[in-house]
């Protein structure tokens, strides 16, 4: 970084990098806006890639008036904030204002602490991040008066919270909202899932209910790849995880559970043999097991993505528009640009470069490009939406992904 000055592109990366670490541990999610992934800030200066790598993945996030810098739910360090998690309910959304040095003009601090201010709309802590050099004591008495933290940032990469705020409940907006959601459980994320059946998922409430231990069961009867499994079934709501490693059905899977037993008469063994006979079947669980289907997609819909992506195909379809991949992410931008690049597009500098510019809009020649995808998307989770008989078209290997010819059809529209 620079030994004379710190940019704002600089100041943000420190600031994410030291005090945002939870999105490297997997508890929390943090983006950054698409006017960073430029290759030059302002009057030509170049941003290092090591900085723009740091700073990734990127999006352009509405949360109250504006557009932060930066937007992160979960991934914050607590003592850096008064008050607690449980204050809230939920991990909270965090906006970042940062200001860097200029050759032309001093840091203007106070336009980023009113900034961040006017976030709190819809953001439950608001933080600005300057260079340390250029924070005075009125910087700090503002901080104060309007809840915002400040946080120092110096030459030697290092962050000094000069001022904490105050944590804040408030009702997170639609688009501030899919960043929350990314923090929890049910993040869309490369090791989200890897297995593309619902059986696979829907058979492991059962094993967590087996007096013996699950990995056993699970790999004799279900499928044996006990973690993918778990993750799934994490992600789709079935079970949650414990701090001592141990699993817990969630209300949801013990309904499936319920399904399950009532149909064997109580018998779980019998359910699992059930289990273990679909093992290495490719039929369509539709056709191959009708009543589990409907319990699978009672799974698969109550999963909030498919609630919305439903809407959005059955808009299409209404409107005679063939719902390929590239248009449904389009329709879906229109209305909901934070969730579409979310919950579609691979969450790397690359993917996000490629379909977005500095300024947030969409390059839709980009969504024809395979490669921008995610592929736990475009394949395992629209599998999963074939299998349980809500997409009429199976999905397809980030290898064979033709993203036109990929058809998102509803099986039954209304």
């Amino acid at each position: 970084m620079g030994t004379l000055s710190l940019t704002e592109p600089e100041v943000l990366a420190t600031t994410k990098e030291q005090l945002f670490t939870g999105h490297e541990a997997g508890t929390g999610y943090t983006v950054v806006d698409t006017q960073f992934s430029t290759d030059y800030w302002l009057n030509d200066v170049p941003i290092p890639q090591e900085i723009t790598e740091t700073l990734a993945p990127f999006n352009h996030v509405r949360v109250g008036t504006g557009y932060p810098d930066l937007v992160g739910a979960g991934s914050i360090e607590d003592d850096i904030f008064r008050g607690h998690h449980g204050d809230i309910g939920s991990p909270p959304l965090t906006v970042v204002e940062a200001k860097g040095d200029r050759s032309t003009s001093q840091v203007d601090t106070e336009t980023g602490i009113v900034q961040a201010h006017d976030r709190l709309q819809e953001a439950n802590l608001g933080f600005l991040a300057a260079p340390r050099s250029s924070i005075s004591s009125e910087t700090r008495a503002l901080g104060r008066e309007l809840n915002i933290g400040v946080l120092g940032v110096t030459e030697n990469q290092s962050v000094e919270v000069l001022e904490k705020p105050r944590v804040v409940g408030t009702q997170v907006g639609q688009e501030a909202s899919t960043i929350r959601f990314q923090a929890g459980p049910q993040r869309v994320a490369d090791q989200s899932f890897h297995l593309n059946r619902p059986k696979n998922y829907l058979g492991y409430p059962f094993c967590v209910y087996h007096p013996e231990s699950t990995r056993d069961v699970l790999e004799e009867y279900v499928v044996r790849d006990f973690k993918s499994a778990r993750d799934g079934a994490v992600f789709l709501g079935l079970i949650e995880k414990q701090p001592d490693g141990s699993d817990v059905l969630s209300p949801l899977g013990e309904e499936v559970l319920r399904f399950g037993l009532q149909k064997h008469e109580q018998s779980l063994e019998s359910t699992l043999k059930e289990f273990k006979s679909w093992k290495g079947e490719k039929t369509r669980l539709t056709q191959l097991a009708p009543d589990w289907a409907l319990i699978a997609r009672r799974v698969v819909f109550g999963f909030p993505a498919t609630q919305m992506l439903v809407k959005h195909i059955q808009e299409l379809q209404n409107n005679e528009q063939p719902p390929t991949l590239p248009t449904v992410v389009e329709h879906l931008f229109d209305t909901s640009p934070t969730f579409a690049v979310e919950f579609f597009i691979r969450d790397t500098e690359e993917a996000r470069s490629a379909v977005l510019t500095g300024d947030g809009d969409l390059i839709t020649a980009s969504l024809l490009e395979s490669q921008v995808y995610r592929s736990v998307v475009a394949y395992q989770f629209k599998q999963m939406l074939y299998h349980s008989g809500i997409l009429s078209e199976s999905g397809s290997d980030s290898s064979n992904l033709e993203p036109q010819e990929s058809d998102w059809r509803l099986e039954q529209p209304i």
